[in-house]
This record gives structure tokens, sequence and C-alpha cells, in this order.
């Protein structure tokens, strides 16, 4: 039986982020971004977000754990937060401790919904460097 989507926000720091990408890259997820770039754009005293919006199954490879794909709102070394995703075990998700009211939960999911996307920001971010 696929568990059941939490539909809840899940607050991390940097260090969290980056063994939930650890261990994504681990299983050979397919939504994560390299833990080293996360490692070199991060803010390190930040809180990011997870929102799980899918359960994810590869039917294709089933030596792969269903993961929940979480969209996630990361603050970057310039203040800025901008969206990704990451594939998570439902395991791991929930022993993430639930530390945020509904208001704060509902204001998340409206900064990740025009949050600037990763690849926009580092296009954007690489043009304002080579100017």
């Amino acid at each position: 039986m696929t568990p059941t989507l939490p539909r809840t926000v899940r607050a991390v720091d940097t260090d969290q982020l980056l063994d939930l990408a650890q261990e994504a890259a681990m299983h050979g997820f397919s939504q994560r971004l390299p833990v080293d770039w996360l490692r070199e754009h991060l803010a390190a005293e930040a809180t990011h977000y997870l929102f799980p919006t899918l359960v994810q199954r590869l039917t294709h490879r089933p030596d792969v754990p269903l993961q929940w794909r979480c969209q996630q709102l990361l603050t970057v070394g310039t203040g800025e937060q901008i969206w990704g995703l990451l594939d998570v075990l439902p395991d791991t998700f929930d022993k993430i401790p639930e530390t945020l009211d509904t208001e704060s939960k509902k204001e998340i999911v409206n900064r990740i919904e025009h949050a600037v996307k990763v690849r926009e920001w580092m296009e954007r971010t690489a043009s304002d460097t080579s100017s």
C-alpha cells in the first residue's frame, strides 16, 4: 500500500538539507541538487522548507524505493529564496520534526509558489558575474 502523502511543510537547517540531498544521491533519486552545489550556495545558518507534492514510484526501476517529491524553498548565501525539488524517503520525511504552525505553512507554500527556480537563479547569477 502506498503511504499517504502528508499535506504539511517541514523546516530543516542547512546540515539537515545536506543530509537529505546525500541520501537522495545514495539512492539515485532523480530530483535533487548536487550536495557540493548546495554546500557552495546555501546560506549556512538558514532554514529551508520541504513541501511534499507527489508520490514518486519508479516502476521501471523496482530497486529504487518509493519517495515523496518535495518542493523546496532554499535560502542561498545572498539571502534570496529559490525553488527546487528534492525526492525524500517517506520514513526520512516523517522523522523531521513538525515545528511550524498552520499560518506559517500557508505563507511558506505561497513563497514557494512565487519563488525563482534554481535554474533561473543560476542563470541570472552566472550572467551577473560575467557582466
